[in-house]
């Protein structure tokens, strides 16, 4: 019975023979390269990991109850020699890593444009990688081909031996690209953009995932990666561009929505500039984009005339986590266009600051301090502030003729 016993262990090795170790086995040179990186560093830690295990059990064994011929030296207390190898094998293991680490954290930054395609072959002349923007949606994954002019939902295909070139960003909450057979993992986040430069060197179809849980659909967002010839990259393409469905502004937003188990979809066109209004967050018509608030901020924000210009800007699409912080309901960011409203606005802003000071002034000492006069958020004001003037700030000084901007302000 003994001996027959290791037969019971080939059912779960049969089970396993069916796991594939791609990350051990890729078919990208990036993700070949990550796991040389790994495997020298497992195999660096066993220099010390193994003569450690082996000693545990070799003093065990020696120096067990009824081992009575085992040297026992109790005024023992030091050796420079086993001290020296004791110090010194894992200080040059350490050395080691660090300069595996250091080199290997510069030549795989996923910023860094490919300077190979493969071990010992050097990218052609002329070659332009392939670009490829990512959109991790809830709980889809959206791929826009701005060369061909052609977008995916849940399919990704690239032609073998070319670089590619991805731009990643999120509608929501972060989540992680991750194509184990091409490259490690880089995070998608909302309103920013990450980007990665991978090669996939054998053809094959091969799945790629969300590594970060965003959430109810998190299991089901997978996608298929394709590695094709470039002929068949060409007929791919082509039947993405046999499909009738086009990705507009108003198409994206219904796809944007929450949904799982999302098939695979094709859009023949995808409108121009969608890519930068999703990564700017304001595909939706009428939002100001981020790009442009950070525009407006650079040059010193707006200043108090924005007060009356700004009204609550919606970050989230469908619905809004709490109370705007000056009213309700759907509005979005204004700007002052020209010289005259930028003029008017002074004004206005200038005679709401003076009503505001008058009204401190005449108010109670102890009503200035603390923010004790003021209301709490949703509630009118004791005489609402002027009608629609700041509800803090106080002493605010009255305004002099060069708080008015120039002709040439915008």
């Amino acid at each position: 019975m003994r001996r027959l016993r290791p037969l019971l262990l080939l059912p779960l090795m049969a089970l396993m023979s069916g796991c594939e170790a791609v990350v051990l086995s890729p078919a990208g040179d990036i993700a070949a390269q990550q796991r040389d990186l790994l495997v020298w560093s497992v195999v660096l830690m066993l220099i010390i990991i193994i003569p450690v295990m082996a000693l545990t059990v070799f003093f065990a064994w020696k120096y067990r109850e009824s081992n009575k011929e085992a040297r026992y030296e109790p005024d023992w207390d030091h050796s420079t020699h086993l001290e020296l190898v004791i110090w010194a094998a894992p200080l040059l293991i350490i050395i080691c890593l660090g300069a595996i680490t250091w080199s290997g954290t510069h030549l795989l930054d996923p910023y860094r444009s490919l300077d190979r395609i493969n071990k010992g072959q050097a990218i052609a002349e002329g070659v332009e990688p392939l670009q490829v923007n990512v959109v991790a949606m809830d709980w889809k994954w959206l791929f826009i081909y701005p060369e061909y002019g052609i977008a995916t939902v849940n399919e990704l295909a690239a032609p073998v031996d070319r670089p590619i070139r991805f731009h990643i960003t999120s509608t929501g909450v972060m989540n992680s690209f991750y194509i184990p057979a091409l490259a490690g993992q880089i995070y998608a986040m909302p309103g920013m953009e990450t980007k990665m430069n991978a090669v996939i060197n054998r053809p094959g179809k091969y799945v790629g995932f969300s590594a970060n849980y965003s959430g109810d659909g998190f299991s089901d967002m997978r996608f298929a990666f394709h590695g094709l010839d470039q002929a068949g990259f060409d007929q791919w393409v082509a039947g993405v561009r046999a499909d009738s469905k086009s990705l507009d502004r108003e198409t994206y937003l219904e796809l944007e929505k929450p949904s799982e188990k999302v098939p695979v979809l094709h859009y023949a066109s995808v409108d121009e500039g969608l890519f930068d209004a999703v990564l700017n967050m304001c595909v939706e018509p009428g939002k100001m984009c981020m790009g442009e608030m950070m525009a407006i901020d650079k040059k010193g924000g707006l200043g108090l005339t924005a007060v009356h210009a700004t009204w609550p800007l919606a970050y989230d699409k469908y619905a809004r986590r709490g109370e705007a912080a000056l009213g309700s309901g759907e509005s979005y960011v204004m700007a002052i266009c020209t010289p005259l409203e930028a003029e008017k606005a002074a004004v206005d802003a200038g005679r709401r600051r003076q009503e505001l000071a008058a009204q401190i002034t005449r108010s109670a000492p102890t009503e200035q301090i603390m923010g004790r006069g003021l209301t709490r958020p949703g509630q009118a004001s004791r005489t609402e502030v002027a009608a629609a003037g700041w509800p803090f700030a106080p002493r605010i000084p009255a305004p002099t003729a060069a708080d008015a901007p120039s002709a040439s302000q915008s």
